[in-house]
């Protein structure tokens, strides 16, 4: 997978039983995603980040075009808002865990930002 676009590139199709990113390339490809943070629940990694707003206005219209995206996509992000803040969490559900199609979306979820 190409290291420096990941917001170019479209996710691919992915079955049950794909495989996770392995740890090497999660640690590579994190580093075009600073601001994300590769988190543990329920033992399944995930990818997180809160993004900011002034208002809640702010936060739905955002909230709105990360869902416009993930279903363009097809792979739909856990997303929470709040007044000022929408918190953004990519995991691909069908294998419990972190594949590239989610460091994709979150490089596109910061460009839409």
């Amino acid at each position: 997978m190409s290291q420096n676009n990941l917001n170019q590139q479209k996710c691919e199709a992915c079955q049950t039983g794909a495989p996770q990113i392995s740890e090497k390339e999660s640690a590579e490809l994190v580093k075009q995603i600073p601001e994300w943070a590769v988190v543990v629940k329920n033992g399944i990694m995930q990818l997180e980040r809160a993004f900011k707003f002034k208002n809640f206005q702010q936060a739905i219209e955002f909230t709105n075009r990360v869902g416009q995206m993930a279903e363009a996509e097809d792979h739909h992000p856990a997303l929470l808002t709040e007044w000022g803040k929408v918190t953004v969490i990519w995991w691909t559900h069908k294998i419990k865990g972190l594949h590239q199609n989610d460091f994709i979306c979150a490089a596109k979820t910061d460009q839409i930002f």
